[in-house]
């Protein structure tokens, strides 16, 4: 199982995650959604896949409002349960079909890793309890330094199994030191694109899969 988190928000998770998700032929589920008036990730996922291997599963929580979970699920009476999400942990990706090397599940997070799911737990509590493998993604923007070395800090000092960095946007040229200095590899850059479409997301898949396989 592989957990797609960043560095913030609006870093390019969803893209990352269908390019991941197309490379493995993986199944993909998001278990919770936060805002969807633009429509869900998982849609925008299903719009990019071609192969017809993978399946995306339904979530968990889906909130109207673009907030962060707790405070979505807050203003609409709900409650987010790390168990809850836990329990509905989809099998088809491994039990249900054959089992071969790319039959993997990609899990995308909301937010980065320290957003908050509800009073006391966060997106690493999940990404613990599900015990996955993380892929940290990082757009290059003015500031995106601090901000993933601080997410790498904390990956650290909780012992999360990150695999590596997917880098994505052009700003500058610091994805070497960003490696050096939080000591994770780098898996892919995805370049600036103006159009991604399921032809982008085939050629980055291409190119990505190589990379990660060494990883997994």
């Amino acid at each position: 199982m592989i957990f797609i988190t960043g560095i913030g928000t609006a870093i390019g998770k969803t893209v990352v995650s269908a390019i991941i998700t197309e490379a493995l032929e993986a199944d993909y589920w998001k278990p919770i959604q936060a805002g969807f008036d633009d429509g869900t990730d998982a849609l925008q996922v299903r719009s990019l896949i071609s192969n017809t291997n993978t399946i995306i599963h339904p979530e968990v929580y889906t909130l109207q409002m673009p907030a962060s979970p707790h405070i979505a699920a807050r203003n609409e009476g709900e409650h987010i349960s790390i168990e809850s999400i836990v329990n509905r942990l989809p099998l088809t990706a491994n039990d249900l079909r054959l089992t071969t090397y790319y039959s993997r599940l990609v899990v995308e997070g909301a937010g980065g890793i320290l957003v908050p799911l509800n009073d006391q737990e966060f997106v690493i509590d999940l990404i613990e309890q599900l015990g996955a493998k993380v892929i940290l993604v990082s757009r290059n923007y003015l500031g995106s330094i601090n901000h993933s070395l601080l997410t790498a800090a904390i990956c650290k000092q909780r012992n999360i199994n990150v695999i590596g960095w997917i880098f994505n946007d052009q700003y500058l040229d610091y994805e070497e030191e960003i490696v050096k200095w939080t000591g994770y590899p780098k898996i892919a850059s995805i370049p600036l694109a103006e159009k991604v479409d399921k032809t982008f997301v085939l050629q980055q898949a291409a190119m990505v899969r190589e990379g990660l396989l060494k990883y997994l």
